[in-house]
């Protein structure tokens, strides 16, 4: 089992701050701190460079950082083949789960409640990222499994298909766009309200634009926001942008009749969300299982 003192050393290299460290582990900066200088003095060498407000690993916490990741996957392993041999053995499972937004609101959290009913012994830990950071994470090592959409592949990571959303275009309720149907070049005239860059939803409509011909850089766009409830939201209050958002993200507002979809011919934009995972831990049991689950949860579903 890795100590305490390591688990901290651990949280301090994956995010280079004490103090993000501490609000993490909910540990004070000091108690933080305290950790760290107990494993430099017990391996006669400084782990951190102190860079102002910032830190840096040493060469020899770079080597320590290296070898507890390493030891972190052994520690699981050896959690999983102990249950199998010794029924009694339950322990509690651990796992950090990274997801976009829309997936963090709309998808994962019916499917998180149900698997803990059947999973006691497990403790969920779910962060919210937009995707292009999700798989940064992974990479990262803040998080064990991701669900992402809309982002380019890398070799080191590997995808299994979740599910499938649809990306509408909506206005406000007060809009006139509530009325038309537009066409492909309509866009070139229609302000539009879009995501941050990152985002899995907007990486979706600029390849279908690019597809059509249209750069995304050729349309109005007086405003980005943050996040999927506050594009909503504010599309939702203003008379004259249109946005694009996931038909899950958007559905009980259109049935309330408080935003409009608004049809754009020849522009189908469909998101496929999926688990990422760092190659070499597809087999541990408990992100094997929990994927699985989640993939029968949503294929029951739909």
């Amino acid at each position: 089992m890795l100590s305490t003192q390591h688990e901290v050393f651990l949280e301090v290299a994956r995010r280079l701050s004490f103090t993000k460290a501490g609000q993490s582990l909910f540990l004070s900066q000091s108690a933080v701190s305290k950790q760290v200088k107990a494993l430099e003095e017990y391996y006669r060498v400084g782990l951190f460079e102190r860079l102002g407000n910032s830190v840096a690993l040493t060469p020899a916490g770079q080597l320590l950082y290296r070898k507890l990741l390493l030891a972190q996957q052994l520690q699981a392993e050896l959690r999983q083949e102990m249950a199998a041999l010794s029924p009694g053995f339950t322990p509690t499972i651990q796992m950090v789960i990274g997801a976009s937004t829309t997936v963090s609101l709309y998808v994962l959290p019916a499917v998180l409640s149900a698997y803990l009913a059947e999973h006691p012994h497990t403790q969920l830990t779910l962060k919210n990222r937009n995707s292009e950071n999700i798989l940064k994470a992974l990479l990262d090592h803040e998080i064990d499994l991701g669900v992402i959409e809309g982002i380019h592949r890398v070799s080191n990571v590997t995808y299994t298909p979740l599910l499938t959303d649809e990306v509408v275009a909506v206005c406000s309720a007060r809009n006139p766009l509530r009325l038309r149907q537009l066409v492909l070049p309509d866009l070139y005239h229609v302000p539009l309200a879009l995501r941050e860059a990152g985002s899995g939803t907007l990486a979706v409509l600029e390849q279908a634009l690019q597809a059509q011909g249209i750069r995304l850089a050729d349309l109005q766009v007086p405003v980005r926001l943050g996040g999927t409830e506050a594009l909503k939201n504010f599309v939702r209050v203003d008379d004259q942008m249109l946005a694009f958002l996931p038909r899950q993200a958007v559905a009980r507002a259109l049935a309330a009749g408080e935003l409009a979809e608004v049809p754009v011919r020849g522009l189908h934009l469909k998101r496929h969300f999926e688990f990422i995972q760092r190659r070499g831990t597809e087999n541990l049991a408990p992100f094997r299982g929990f994927l699985q689950f989640a993939r029968r949860y949503y294929s029951g579903a739909e």
